[in-house]
């Protein structure tokens, strides 16, 4: 499949912001507990939720440059029975009034309670919003993967890795950047994202080597025999049946060498996954504000060259008569 850059930073985007407020929203929740110290309302988690709903407003001005007709885009919502992708454009507007709703509620300090679970736990207005949001952020991850993960003629897609793989990267995202969010404000909680943020990226490895695995062993249902209905034991095509460029030959290669689409595949690899987690181990045990910050943007980078691999990876089966342009 050929990629479209606009999605690929919508997905990336929207997953670290979703990431983010999930790592500000277990924090309050531990705090409930009298697990973690009790964060500062305004400058902690009222300025991490609009650093969420930054990443959530970039990503949704990119996911316009993918439409042919944006002033038509309210009509994606249509079809929310049926579409996946009807249904992101319903959620990612609702996660994002939910947190702008839990970040003005951080910056008021107006929270009642509302009830009590037990002796331990008391809660309050922002508790339950946060709770809202959180189940809106986990439906929108869903829903993102889904839209691929839906598609059973694209064997690289169609599995649950998918949704999975969207979600953990998203997380680990998120949670390297609350890690770096909490160094700069000096709180204790240092320790805490920094662990779930190396814990949520080896995890990450481990499914999306899994995923490659997979997809590397995949045996196509559609093959040139299964096209034409002739059982013979080798047919090769010759000729593209085509001298002329379409949308089909655009729209569904990605254009890229063998060469260059594997060093793709081995430059995620590495940005992604093992140089942040030297960057965090090494900031979590000097306090480094700068290679925190540092292991955000290396991984960031190589979410969009792993997100680029996924689309490009999809191997329609319009290409068994197209073959290569």
């Amino acid at each position: 499949m050929h990629p479209a850059f606009s999605v690929i930073f919508l997905t990336t985007l929207i997953g670290a912001g979703q990431g983010l407020f999930l790592a500000l929203y277990t924090s309050q929740v531990y705090s409930a507990f009298k697990v973690l110290p009790v964060q500062d309302p305004v400058q902690f988690h009222a300025l991490g939720s609009l650093i969420v709903l930054v990443f959530l407003a970039l990503g949704l001005v990119s996911s316009f440059f993918h439409l042919g007709r944006p002033e038509r885009a309210w009509r994606a919502a249509a079809r929310w029975r049926s579409s996946w992708l009807s249904r992101e454009v319903i959620v990612l507007p609702a996660f994002m009034a939910a947190v702008a709703a839990w970040g003005l509620i951080q910056y008021t300090g107006w929270s009642p309670p509302l009830f009590s679970m037990g002796q331990r736990l008391e809660v309050d207005l922002s508790l339950l919003l946060g709770a809202i949001a959180s189940l809106l952020s986990l439906a929108l991850f869903l829903c993102t993967g889904m839209i691929y993960a839906c598609i059973k003629q694209l064997q690289e897609w169609a599995t649950p890795l998918t949704v999975i793989n969207y979600t953990l990267l998203g997380l680990a995202s998120g949670f390297i950047l609350a890690t770096a969010f909490a160094a700069w404000q000096g709180t204790g909680l240092l320790e805490f994202y920094g662990g779930w943020a190396i814990f949520l990226t080896i995890v990450a490895f481990v499914t999306r080597a899994a995923s490659l695995i997979r997809n590397a062993r995949i045996r196509y249902k559609s093959t040139p025999e299964t096209a034409i209905g002739i059982r013979h034991a080798h047919i090769e095509q010759k000729a593209q049946g085509a001298m002329g460029g379409s949308f089909n030959t655009r729209e569904y290669f990605h254009g890229a060498t063998p060469r260059k689409f594997k060093s793709i595949k081995w430059l995620f690899l590495v940005l992604v996954f093992p140089l942040p987690l030297l960057l965090l181990s090494v900031g979590l045990g000097t306090q480094a504000i700068g290679l925190l910050i540092a292991a955000f943007l290396i991984q960031y980078l190589g979410l969009l060259a792993e997100r680029w691999f996924f689309f490009a990876q999809a191997n329609h089966p319009q290409n068994l008569y197209y073959q290569t342009v």
